[in-house]
């Protein structure tokens, strides 16, 4: 169940065309990728990347040119699957008038849930996203992190098994911040599958299992967050606590003084890092594309 692919995405291709039908941008070019059932997925790019085309290519929003999308074992043109899917979207389309409860009711009426099960599901999500001091309060009058957490109750108020995220923590204060992400890490232990985009990117680094970047359409980079971060071409090592002169002597005598090896492998850049100097080189090297090894095929 582990390996099991809750979205299958392959050689995806989403052109723009102009009112007579001439290409006009190409949003996404022939992207391929895999995401496994209980795993946060991290899709990052800069503006314009394709990061929007493709969640509303999962949703069915919209039609590829090319390519296939599979989700939950059905096709994105199949509705019928969004009864399983959560998605919060970057900007809530909420109903201003409305306070937390009856917002959370309405949308259960959209998944056909019986009053009881509405009840009971907006009380445990109120508490859950931390508005249980604001239920009766109008959506109006919410700050822009409080319509956040009532976003990300209306995506789960079916209960689905894959969710969506556009910048989870937009709005958000440090607090706020991670107790999203703390409510994103329980999902995944509780099975579902998330995927988010994000523009905070120590956010994606704290939370996600693998990312891909994109950029100009195309894939970039594919992996998980701490293989990809690591430097392939140094090494450090962390030892208990020396003194200056086993500190000046290391490099030819690091037993000699005592000094119990901890760990040993590859330092790591941030995020941050490997996200910039992947756009740097996707616009020194445009065309080029992310390429799977044969391990990665098998």
């Amino acid at each position: 169940m582990e390996n099991q692919s809750v979205i299958q995405i392959k050689n995806l291709t989403k052109i723009y065309r102009d009112f007579w039908g001439r290409k006009k941008v190409r949003a996404l070019n022939s992207l391929s990728l895999d995401v496994k059932k209980g795993e946060v997925f991290g899709l990052l790019g800069p503006n314009g990347s394709g990061k929007t085309t493709t969640m509303k290519l999962l949703l069915g929003l919209l039609f590829p040119t090319e390519g296939e999308i599979t989700i939950l074992g059905k096709p994105a043109s199949d509705v019928s699957k969004n009864e399983w899917i959560g998605y919060l979207p970057e900007e809530s389309y909420l109903y201003r008038f409305l306070n937390a409860e009856e917002t959370l009711d309405f949308y259960g009426r959209l998944f056909d849930m019986s009053p009881q099960q509405r009840k009971e599901r907006s009380n445990q999500l109120i508490e859950l996203v931390g508005l249980q001091n604001a239920r009766k309060r109008q959506l109006k009058e919410y700050s822009k992190g409080m319509t956040r957490r009532i976003g990300l109750a209306q995506a789960l108020i079916n209960n689905p098994d894959l969710i969506l995220l556009d910048e989870p923590t937009s709005g958000l204060d440090p607090l706020g911040s991670r107790d999203m992400k703390d409510l994103i890490v329980k999902l995944k232990n509780e099975g579902k599958t998330v995927v988010m985009c994000s523009h905070l990117l120590a956010d994606v680094q704290d939370v996600c299992d693998r990312i891909a970047i994109l950029y100009a359409g195309e894939l970039k980079e594919l992996g998980r967050v701490e293989d990809l971060l690591k430097e392939q071409n140094e090494t450090e090592l962390l030892t208990s606590k020396l003194s200056p002169a086993a500190i000046a002597d290391v490099e030819a005598a690091l037993a000699k003084h005592s000094a119990k090896l901890i760990r040993h492998g590859h330092p790591t850049n941030s995020l941050e890092d490997l996200f910039l100097k992947t756009v740097q080189k996707s616009q020194e090297r445009p065309g080029q594309r992310y390429v799977p090894t044969a391990s990665e095929k098998s």
